[in-house]
């Protein structure tokens, strides 16, 4: 008897019960209005698209397994032919609950790492193909970063781009695929604003086109059905109430697949190292849970974050709802609040006792905009993503209501904008133009006939908008978002009808946030020019005639 004997199950019992408990982990809990894994004297968790608390059967079945599932499963003594009977079994049950076969299955460390294997793999083993590599827009940055590698060692990618609800359009994903395609990448649903992909008809797009398709399920696996016409398939436990640590990559049958790594005898060859038994079990065994609270669960969330989606633009000015209204998935919304930094607000948040998250256009760590927002087109600053995860209370919904329009206002009160008050007609109301109460913006004006010092003419024979009256110069050069709209939000009513903005601004974001500004607040953009033509010297101008009174 070796020594790892005297960890195994109780003498005499049964492999297949002990298989069958460990992967059941019990029957999940009656949980009406509490969140799962989440003490209740906490802050309250709205960011289950990040990370879902860990479910009570993963718990339970983690536990279990890591008396029963800690041996090597590829050794033949007894507590290693429990570990791999438990491996198995997990397999089988997240190919039944994904809709493949179990040999297509192999676990990965993350989300992330499966994506990247998948991707690399597929481009490897298509290589006789093409090195041409298809993906849309929002895709996670797992796959930016891989396209961006494929591109570095001579291969071409092409990018899909999307509506302003981040939706995707089959023909225009379609229209992008050539002969020497290698491989497409559409993910299931969109990970910072929730809408949902057309992944079925575009998958019969690429297999008419005879180019392998995979399609990264991190967010909407073990909620929704997986869609159907994949060729890999990928997703992350920790997404749906699993451990963190466990990753799932899925390759069909005849799908052309090299692994980018070298060889290991280990997950079908595809993934090298040890496998991580217990999370691997517990990963399963709530995924089957999840998927069976799905249809209950996703109805009750659904209605909470239609009534976030209707409610945040009553109860506070000037927010964008952002992503497909309708095909979307049930636990995720997304709004944007202008002249608001997105840090800003989800430290006030935090404080508040919510935790949330946020695509923002000037994350801290980058200060570069968020892509996805930035392909839809829509407000990148002061965005707040709402995901909540399952066993959300309604209570909690509404105390988030509560508190977010004085937050927000608490935020926005040093700027001295005069904004409109909220109202229950906000949504799709007419927009109105802004005040000059607040501190005075560094700016120079021009006109057509002179002016203050630091003026500018423009010359009557120029083609720009700005040619027939008189312009305002902003210059916001060295400030970052929000504060190059907040300028421009301070001085458009400073102008006549007709009459044009200039902003100055070196901020990437402004590039992004002047033109979504514009759509919400009903003026016109102009464009975009060489900031030295209105006395900048670095940066960009951008143009903005007024329209609205």
């Amino acid at each position: 008897m070796t020594s790892g004997d005297t960890r195994d199950g109780p003498s005499g019992a049964d492999e297949a019960d002990i298989r069958d408990d460990r992967l059941t982990g019990g029957e999940p809990r009656d949980r009406p209005g509490t969140r799962p894994g989440v003490s209740l004297n906490v802050t309250v968790y709205f960011d289950a698209a990040s990370t879902a608390p860990l479910h009570p059967v993963a718990r339970q079945a983690l536990t279990a397994a890591l008396d029963e599932g800690w041996a090597d499963p590829a050794r033949l003594y007894r507590s290693g032919r429990q570990a791999r009977m438990l491996l198995d079994a997990a397999r089988e049950t997240v190919a039944a609950v994904l809709g493949t076969r179990a040999d297509e299955i192999s676990f990965t460390a993350s989300g992330t790492q499966a994506v990247q294997l998948g991707l690399l793999g597929a481009l490897a083993g298509n290589r006789r193909r093409g090195g041409h590599f298809v993906h849309s827009a929002v895709e996670h940055s797992s796959v930016l970063h891989v396209a961006e590698r494929h591109e570095s060692a001579g291969g071409e990618v092409s990018v899909a781009p999307v509506d302003r609800g981040g939706r995707a359009d089959p023909a225009a994903f379609a229209a992008l695929l050539r002969p020497d395609t290698a491989l497409a990448a559409l993910q299931s649903a969109n990970h910072e604003v929730g809408t949902v992909q057309p992944v079925g008809e575009v998958a019969v797009l690429c297999a008419g086109a005879g180019v392998p398709l995979l399609v990264d399920a991190a967010q909407s696996a073990g909620r929704v059905d997986v869609p159907a016409g994949w060729s890999l398939l990928t997703a992350s436990a920790h997404k749906w109430g699993g451990p963190p640590g466990v990753g799932v990559l899925a390759v069909r049958k005849g799908v052309r697949y090299a692994s980018p790594l070298p060889a290991d005898e280990r997950e079908g060859g595809r993934v090298p190292g040890y496998v991580n038994v217990p999370a691997i079990v517990a990963a399963a065994a709530s995924l089957r849970a999840v998927r069976a609270e799905a249809e209950r669960e996703n109805a009750r969330l659904h209605a909470l974050v239609e009534r976030i989606r209707t409610r945040v633009p009553r109860l506070v000015p000037e927010v964008e709802v952002v992503g497909d209204p309708v095909r979307r998935l049930p636990h995720i919304v997304t709004f944007s609040c202008l002249y608001v930094d997105g840090e800003v607000l989800l430290t006030e948040l935090d404080r508040a006792g919510f935790a949330v998250s946020s695509g923002s256009s000037c994350a801290s760590s980058t200060l570069t905009p968020s892509h996805v927002l930035a392909a839809m087109g829509v407000l990148t600053e002061g965005n707040v993503r709402v995901s909540l995860p399952y066993g959300t209370a309604e209570a909690d919904v509404e105390r988030f209501l509560a508190v977010l329009p004085d937050l927000v206002a608490g935020v926005r009160a040093p700027l001295g904008l005069d904004l409109p008050a909220p109202t229950p007609t906000a949504i799709g109301a007419a927009p109105r133009a802004e005040g000059r109460a607040g501190a005075e913006s560094e700016e120079r004006q021009a006109t057509d006939g002179g002016g203050s010092a630091g003026a500018r003419s423009v010359g009557a024979g120029s083609e720009r908008p700005e040619a027939s009256g008189r312009v305002t110069v902003i210059d916001a050069l060295g400030k970052r978002c929000p504060l190059p709209v907040i300028e421009l939000a301070k001085r458009i009513g400073e102008v006549p009808p007709g009459g044009t903005v200039v902003v100055l601004a070196d901020d990437e974001a402004a590039r992004l946030d002047i033109p979504a500004w514009c759509g919400m607040r009903g003026q016109e953009y102009a464009g975009e020019a060489p900031a030295a033509e209105y006395g900048g010297d670095r940066g960009s101008a951008y143009l903005v005639v007024r329209r609205t009174t």
